[in-house]
């Protein structure tokens, strides 16, 4: 991988994390165009750290409150009821389903899951979806009402963006809507419930990168690092609009651009333009 390729990469990675619109079918997509070629499992993974950490700076004063509370919970000098401490026990909760299918789906994950016909099918049904769910949604509930239940539900969608198209932040957020949560708190919970799933993911990968010498693991190093620190800065300032946007607007104009991509792949698939498993590993 070429050091444009790689900058190219994560700006697309850092707009595109999380936005609704599914940031590893973006990198597959546009990863396609310039190089021709898949960029592969690991390096997507790896790139996903950058743009969590800007999670960890953004939410900063949140993910410190959940973690001080969820440990005095445990220590019992905090209310197990506390509402800090049980959303630190749901985030552990709503990480199982995306582990396990992780682990259980991971030769899926690195080969037939990125075929382009996948992504653009995935882009459409789940837009839809997403669509439905945000003009339907109650908007009535926050944070403070999620419970076991909801957490499991909110885990399952995550789980649904192991495969490329789904979009981790439009699984979430969907589920989010249709339980009935207002736009700010889907969205807030989306990216809280992703810390653990993609930097556990990005240091699996980085792991197996380090230790492992085959094609499904090779990575240029130099590229794939400027690559992380990029999508860290532009994740940052996509996170700040986005928290501002939920405020007071829906997320049709996502839905509407998730179906137009999703249609545009399916007429250069059709055309032969484009190969749907060029590159995968």
């Amino acid at each position: 991988m070429s050091w444009f390729d790689a900058i190219v990469l994560a700006i697309v990675q850092g707009l595109t994390e999380f936005l609704p619109i599914s940031s590893s079918a973006h990198v597959r997509i546009v990863g396609e165009w310039i190089g021709n070629a898949d960029p592969g499992a690991t390096f997507t993974a790896i790139i996903q750290i950058g743009t969590e950490l800007a999670v960890l700076v953004f939410f900063w004063q949140d993910i410190v409150r959940v973690i001080r509370h969820w440990w005095g919970s445990l220590r019992g000098k905090v209310p197990k009821n506390d509402p800090d401490a049980r959303m630190g026990w749901l985030i552990i909760i709503g990480s199982i389903p995306i582990v396990l299918l992780g682990v259980l789906l991971q030769d899926f994950i690195r080969s037939q899951f990125r075929s382009l016909w996948i992504v653009a099918t995935t882009l459409i049904v789940f837009g839809i979806i997403l669509g439905i769910a945000d003009v339907l949604g109650k908007r009535e509930k926050q944070l403070d009402k999620l419970d076991v239940k909801d957490g499991i539900i909110y885990g399952f969608a995550q789980a649904l963006s192991l495969i490329p198209g789904v979009s981790r932040s439009g699984g979430t957020i969907t589920a989010g809507r249709l339980m009935g949560y207002d736009r700010p708190s889907a969205a807030r919970y989306s990216f809280l419930l992703a810390i653990p799933a993609v930097l556990g993911s990005g240091g699996y990968e980085l792991y197996n990168a380090l230790t492992e010498s085959s094609d499904a693991t090779a990575i240029a190093w130099g590229p794939t690092i400027l690559a992380t620190i990029i999508a860290f800065i532009v994740g940052w300032v996509v996170i700040k609009f986005l928290m501002k946007w939920v405020e007071t607007r829906s997320f049709m104009p996502f839905v509407i651009y998730r179906i137009a991509l999703g249609t545009l792949l399916f007429v250069l698939l059709a055309f032969g333009a484009i190969d749907p498993l060029s590159g995968a590993a």
